[in-house]
């Protein structure tokens, strides 16, 4: 099988598989225990914060580890709005959001927030204008993705951040879950507050994550306890796999930009291959997007028909966003940039990485052609 769903989570790394065994098998120690294995997983700890930070261009003490992008994303959309409501109640999203923070606001209007959706482009980019006039004296919080994860649009959160920086009591998150490794972003230069990131995305384990912290920044915890991660997220440290993401990172700092380059080559012979095939529609825009992700549609054919039609021919890809692409009913990113229902019940992405090749990319394509024409076929 050629997977090509790689958005939805990658396959671990080899390397990272062996530390986290590694690290279970070794640092069995709870870090806050004071004997001699808890001070061993304390320093494992030290060392993969370290690790992360570096990556990440922050200090240690802004590392905030999680169980991943969704509780990333809940513990600094919940965080602010809790500890700064007597501030104000406002927050200003986008329309194309992760479900991790779209439906997190929705559940905060049912709390009394007021939330704006920005509208976005066709080609699913939020305007810095929009942001501007959406501004309002009880504005807490602006989150705004950098990589969308169905289009693989990258929004302008550089310009949104520095924009900002003029409203000091105005804090900024971003989900760069999709970003991670594919596109650089410097946190310190683009004025961001929060920032969340999942190791699965990376080739890391999965049910790992960070959530960047500004210094300084106190928000609401979700989970009280024990205390861990500076107050922000109670819980024993799950190590083996903060471990695994740390080496994920090593790896990635290691490959540097070769490894997005390559897969912009790959992105623009699928483009090139799907757009010579009649009756499919490229719905991700050509040009400032991540190099991984390619979306695309098939009017008048269901999308879960043409993704098992592949299935059977051996490639492996999604509808829409996996948290999501169980539920009947047309994307709402597709929705937002103006794509007619029946295009968008037709989506199909694909999403490159590290394992695919040039001529994994050539197999797809030929099959995704004879799949087309095979189904188009019934509906005449």
């Amino acid at each position: 099988m050629i997977y090509l769903d790689n958005s939805a989570t990658t396959r671990p790394h080899p390397q990272v598989i062996e530390t986290v065994r590694r690290a279970m098998e070794s640092y069995y120690g709870n870090p806050s225990s004071l004997h001699q294995k808890g001070v061993e997983a304390e320093n494992v700890l030290k060392q993969a914060r370290k690790v992360a930070a570096q990556y990440l261009g922050c200090r240690e003490a802004e590392i905030i580890f999680t169980s991943g992008g969704t509780e990333s994303n809940n513990t600094a959309i919940k965080g602010i709005a809790f500890q700064y409501q007597n501030r104000g109640k406002h927050i200003i999203t986008t329309q194309v959001e992760h479900p991790a923070v779209y439906d997190v606001c929705k559940q905060l209007e049912g709390l009394g927030f007021s939330i704006t959706y920005l509208p976005v482009d066709r080609d699913g980019r939020v305007s810095v204008d929009d942001v501007k006039q959406a501004m309002r004296p009880d504005t807490i919080l602006v989150s705004v993705m950098h990589v969308n994860n169905e289009l693989g649009t990258i929004q302008p959160v550089m310009e949104i951040g520095q924009w900002l920086r003029q409203y000091p009591k105005v804090l900024f998150h971003v989900d760069a879950v999709q970003a991670i490794g594919k596109v650089p972003l410097r946190i310190k230069d683009s004025g961001i507050d929060l920032l969340s990131v999942s190791a699965h995305k990376f080739y890391g384990p999965r049910g790992i994550g960070i959530l960047y912290k500004r210094e300084g920044l106190i928000i609401h915890p979700l989970m009280m306890g024990g205390g861990q991660e500076a107050g922000v997220r109670s819980g024993t440290e799950n190590l083996p796999a903060i471990a695994g993401m740390a080496k994920a990172f090593r790896i990635l700092e290691e490959l540097g930009t070769v490894e997005s380059i390559r897969l912009q080559g790959l992105n623009q012979q699928l483009r090139e291959g799907i757009s010579r095939i009649e009756g499919c529609i490229i719905n991700t825009p050509e040009t400032g997007v991540a190099p991984h992700i390619m979306n695309l549609s098939v009017p008048g054919v269901k999308a879960e028909v043409l993704l098992h039609a592949l299935e059977e021919r051996g490639f492996l890809i999604s509808t829409k966003s996996a948290c999501s692409s169980k539920i009947n009913e047309p994307s709402r990113v597709l929705t937002a940039i103006g794509i007619a229902r029946d295009c968008a019940l037709s989506s199909l992405r694909i999403s490159l990485g590290r394992e695919n090749n040039a001529e994994d990319i050539k197999e797809f394509v030929s099959a995704l052609q004879d799949c087309v024409i095979k189904l188009r076929s019934y509906m005449k």
